[in-house]
């Protein structure tokens, strides 16, 4: 019995495998310090950014050498297979979405700015002054950007509705502020004067025109929190009206497809809320009969 133990207290724990797992934990330690930087907006995205890829890095240095420590145990019969497997998970947790993002990089086209309207987008304006400095430029990329847009995201197209401007306006806001996102300018659309304009005065001056609703908000992504920007155009026509959107990222030459994702459920969400039945407003009672009238007319 003494032998026995004695030959088990003699076998020594894998290097490999206790540095492997020191190493996966603090990758984990730095990923989640580099994701609460980027949300909280306390530091610049750079820094943040490559704070995330020094914790990347690490995660694979801690799965090589949770792999080498795997055959070291397996040679030496050496411990530490718990300390090893636990590193190769925490490494392979930690690189798995980025890996996926990778691939699927691949096979997306390497714009950032998506927009229902190409030949006039919606203009940032309020958000332009809010833009850092070495974000990604507010002008539309232009005709290329155009191309490689309809190639990939076919269906993103204006929303036409027979709603009026107002209309389209509030049910547009009313989804924006369901997501929380913060709203940088809100105009609603302004539409032309009541009545028949006369004739001379029509004759003289230009027929009246209607102001676009716009609104102007900051979305976030839902891991990292990377500020994108919004702004929705509500453009009256003839049959109601056309409600154009546009999302484009700060950062990133490729936004891997999140900008088309969040203009197309914008505007599904949109028409959802206008397809639901409007509340109709209550009559007011008719007021009752005064006493005097009623009974002079029965005299």
């Amino acid at each position: 019995m003494s032998m026995r133990r004695h030959s088990f207290a003699e076998v020594e724990t894998s290097g490999l495998a206790i540095w492997a797992r020191r190493i996966a934990f603090f990758s984990l330690a730095a990923t989640f310090i580099a994701v609460i930087i980027v949300r909280s907006g306390a530091l610049d995205i750079v820094p943040a950014l490559s704070t995330l890829a020094g914790a990347l890095v690490l995660a694979c240095v801690a799965i090589l050498l949770a792999l080498g420590a795997g055959v070291s145990i397996w040679r030496s019969g050496a411990a530490g297979g718990r300390q090893a497997a636990t590193a190769l998970l925490i490494g392979l947790a930690l690189i798995a979405y980025p890996l996926y993002l990778g691939v699927k990089a691949r096979h997306l086209p390497a714009i950032y700015d998506i927009t229902t309207d190409p030949i006039d987008p919606p203009q940032f304006d309020a958000i332009a002054r809010l833009r850092p400095r070495d974000a990604n430029p507010v002008t539309y990329a232009g005709l290329y950007a155009a191309e490689q847009q309809h190639n990939a995201y076919s269906d993103i197209e204006p929303d036409d509705t027979n709603s009026s401007p107002q209309e389209a306006y509030d049910a547009a806001m009313k989804v924006i502020t369901k997501r929380k996102w913060r709203v940088v300018d809100a105009r609603p659309p302004q539409a032309p004067p009541a009545g028949p304009t006369p004739r001379n005065v029509a004759a003289a001056q230009p027929p009246p025109t209607v102001r676009d609703g716009i609104i102007e908000a900051v979305a976030r992504t839902p891991i990292l929190g990377f500020r994108d920007d919004v702004v929705v155009r509500i453009r009256a026509t003839a049959d109601g009206a056309r409600i154009d959107v546009r999302s484009a990222s700060r950062y990133g030459r490729n936004d891997l497809g999140s900008n088309a994702a969040r203009v197309r459920a914008l505007i599904d969400d949109i028409d959802t809320v206008l397809a639901m039945p409007q509340p109709q407003k209550k009559q007011a009672p008719p007021p009752p009969p005064q006493a005097g009238k009623g009974a002079s007319a029965k005299r």
